[in-house]
């Protein structure tokens, strides 16, 4: 059994697919986490292709899909993440979730407070991304 974790804040944005920028409709497709305190911060995509065509059948699920895997890369650091990588950690979160009009974009941040930040994200993952059926 590991030790209990002094609790810590964290913040935390869903990542949004909007295919169609002007209907405002979007599918969420990940979650990207930062703590301070546990110098922490990564970001987990799922995108339901089927959900999202549903909103759009001429979605580009090749380009989307590229897109949304800089996101994790650019949470990582390093050379996939180009330039960003220069960032810290906090001003690489306040990047990825800066309000933006595109086929990307994330909600607004909200805060939480937890244990471990991974476990948290991937709660953050089943309760705000995952559908039932895909939980199962």
């Amino acid at each position: 059994m590991q030790p209990e974790r002094k609790p810590t804040i964290y913040d935390y944005a869903v990542i949004r697919v909007v295919p169609r920028v002007d209907r405002e409709e979007f599918v969420n497709a990940g979650v990207i986490l930062a703590c301070q305190d546990a110098s922490f911060l990564d970001a987990r995509i799922e995108l339901d292709a089927a959900r999202l065509l549903a909103l759009d059948p001429k979605a580009d699920l090749a380009t989307i899909a590229q897109h949304l895997a800089a996101i994790p890369a650019i949470c990582a650091g390093g050379k996939r993440a180009g330039p960003l990588a220069a960032l810290s950690r906090r001003e690489r979160f306040d990047w990825l979730t800066a309000p933006r009009s595109a086929l990307i974009q994330t909600s607004p941040v909200h805060t939480g407070r937890c244990g471990d930040p991974a476990a948290a994200l991937e709660a953050l993952m089943r309760q705000m991304v995952r559908t039932t059926a895909a939980a199962r």
